[in-house]
């Protein structure tokens, strides 16, 4: 039986049909990821799916006692909360069931037998049974026992927390409630890379069915075990992850693309036939006359695929061959070096992408290159007739209350774009605004539409170098694609900072990483290939230090005979602890083979579409092994330590 189900929903906004009698499941154990275009209705759906918000009309069911937990893109909290007691928000209910419980203890103690005993004795028995079923008790333990998993400080301070930390305390408040179903809005921002995959890896080994919505193609083709897209007011559903939806989008689009022209033709047709003169309309049938005024119906009813965003950059002239070069460039802020003795030449036409995590120095870096900021130690020298767009400059001095045509053509009805004069109209609506919206303020639109009205106003300017500091922020996926199509073929410099892999690896031809402690370093590549030649970087120097170790010794310490060596372990170890130590690598190595064994069936996600039990089974098992090896690990420690 499905966890929820939602059947003929139907909800408007205005005019605009969000929901037009779709249908959803959610089952236990999968993934789903919600995507479709800005403003389509995903969040709306979300919040319908949490019981924050009804749709208009449709029938809606739910699991006795479902539990569900809706963490939003932007988590609020208490700046003055510790960590422990914001997670801990999550048990509110619990823990109130475990105050009144004890109040009722104490009111048993006082109370002599008689009607009011008995009553006070049944309601102790009913919270008793509640607090047993969510597992209450031991409430604080959860807690701590979450902090652990998500990796943060109990006794910090919320509001001295960076934003991907509070999003992962709001994660934890959510986890710790042990959902059977957790509902995430855009569970990535915020992340850095680092973070991304850790959250990749929680989701992929929890139980419960999960519903999210994002544009990281990345992330849905590895967490994702079902895709559903929000299409014109209908939920259609692919199953596997983002790789398989688009192979199988792009079939039913041609198939669409096919039946609706077939469909015109024959309208058109039919249009001709009854408009000829008193010869057809002595001959007309009262039926095909029917099917015509249906057939117009239905043409008028038909909503077609939303059109593409046209982006097209103002071409600068061209800067000279280098852009910037670097020498031993320096920047410290206090003690902490941020750019340490940092070298490289950026030339015409580099698209680079910019990695590191949140408070690596990035955006300082960025302002380095471009020479908005003085390095304190090497020189920079900027090349010649740089035009620069900067993406984040322009976000934070949007104005709110302005309109969309005065934020993109201040004091002037027309935009010049690569030396061609257009109406402010015509522009807006290539970024898919209509034109009734050309004068609506800035403040009436979503994330994703802010963020396609920035595009449009930077892609106005004449520019011969882009500095996109996180422009995929809130973008469908399609606007994203193009954008990335633009970007390649753009005879400029690409100068970008982003969280988005698929995005880096489709756009950029090197990247700079941050190495830790202010060292940067650059590589050929997107951001796998960098992922790569890290790895490799990490292989080889964790294999030469085992080499040294082994050689150490050798020099250092004195033979020992193997006798000695079983005499020693004889002493501390009992011969059936001895058996276990050597039996505990191989019992490891079996458990993580079946791990990675089970997450590959698990990220295929076809498993889920084949035998939804068998899915459960997995998942379960999955998260199980995480608690064997954990403990498998520590014995093999605690009897390693008794032996040395």
């Amino acid at each position: 039986m499905s966890l929820y189900t939602i059947t003929g929903a139907q909800l408007a906004f205005g005019h605009v049909a969000l929901l037009d009698h779709a249908d959803f499941s959610l089952e236990a154990g999968e993934r789903v990821g919600l995507i479709g275009r800005n403003g389509a209705g995903k969040s709306s759906l979300l919040k319908i799916v949490a019981e924050l918000a009804r749709p208009d009309d449709g029938l809606v069911t739910r699991q006795q006692h479902l539990s569900t937990v809706y963490v939003p893109q932007e988590p609020e909290f208490n700046a003055d909360d510790t960590v422990f007691d914001a997670v801990a928000a999550g048990l509110t209910e619990a823990r109130a069931l475990l105050d009144e419980f004890d109040a009722v203890v104490h009111q048993l103690a006082d109370t002599p037998e008689g009607a009011e005993h008995d009553a006070l004795l049944a309601r102790m028995n009913t919270l008793q049974s509640s607090l047993d079923a969510a597992d209450a008790w031991n409430w604080s333990t959860r807690v701590a026992t979450t902090l652990q998993q998500v990796g943060l400080n109990g006794e910090a301070r919320v509001g001295s927390l960076s934003g991907g930390m509070q999003k992962r305390a709001a994660l934890a408040r959510a986890l710790v409630v042990q959902p059977d179903g957790l509902l995430l809005d855009e569970p990535t921002n915020h992340l850095d890379f680092d973070g991304i995959r850790w959250l990749e890896d929680l989701l992929v080994s929890l139980r419960a069915g999960l519903l999210f919505i994002t544009h990281d193609r990345a992330f849905l083709d590895r967490v994702a075990t079902r895709i559903v897209e929000l299409d014109r007011g209908r939920l259609l559903s692919y199953p596997g992850n983002f790789s398989a939806y688009q192979t199988r989008k792009a079939q039913q689009l041609e198939v669409e693309r096919i039946e609706n022209e077939k469909f015109d033709k024959l309208l058109a047709q039919e249009e001709v036939w009854i408009r000829k003169g008193v010869e057809a309309r002595r001959t007309r049938s009262v039926g095909r006359i029917a099917r015509l005024v249906q057939m117009r119906n239905d043409r008028a009813e038909r909503r077609n695929v939303q059109g593409n965003v046209k982006l097209d950059v103002g071409q600068g002239e061209k800067s000279g061959k280098i852009v910037a070069e670097l020498t031993d460039v320096t920047k410290r802020y206090g003690a902490r070096a941020v750019v340490d003795r940092f070298t490289a030449t950026v030339m015409r036409g580099d698209k680079i992408g910019f990695i590191g995590p949140n408070g690596a120095g990035k955006t300082t870096l960025l302002k380095l290159i471009l020479g908005e900021l003085a390095p304190d130690e090497g020189n920079v020298r900027i090349g010649t007739n740089l035009q620069v767009a900067y993406f984040d400059q322009m976000r934070a001095a949007l104005d709110l209350e302005k309109s969309l045509a005065d934020t993109i053509s201040p004091g002037s009805e027309w935009v010049e774009v690569n030396g061609q004069k257009k109406h402010v109209m015509s522009y807006l609506g290539d970024f898919l605004f209509a034109p009734e919206r050309a004068r609506s303020p800035v403040k009436s639109l979503s994330g994703g539409e802010r963020n396609r009205l920035l595009l449009a106003r930077l892609f106005a300017r004449p520019a011969n170098v882009l500095v996109l500091d996180e422009p995929t922020n809130d973008l469908d996926i399609p606007t994203l694609e193009l954008l990335e199509e633009l970007l390649i073929d753009y005879d400029g410099t690409v100068l970008l900072v982003s969280h988005d892999r698929a995005f880096l690896d489709n756009v950029v031809t090197s990247v700079i990483a941050s190495e830790g402690g202010g060292k940067w370093r650059e590589y050929v590549g997107g951001f796998t290939d960098w992922q790569t030649q890290r790895d490799r970087s990490k292989q080889l120097a964790l294999d030469a230090q085992k080499e040294a170790g082994k050689e150490a010794p050798k020099e250092a310490a004195p033979k020992e005979s193997a006798a000695g060596r079983n005499a020693q372990r004889a002493v501390k170890l009992s011969f059936k602890e001895q058996r276990e130590l050597e039996a505990l690598p191989q019992k490891i190595a079996e458990l993580e083979a079946e791990q990675k064994a089970i997450g590959a069936q698990l990220e295929d996600g076809s498993v889920f579409a084949k035998d939804a039990r068998e899915g459960a089974r997995l998942t379960e098992r999955y998260a199980e092994i995480d608690e064997e090896l954990m403990l498998a690990l520590e014995r093999w420690d605690e009897l390693e330590n008794r032996v040395r």
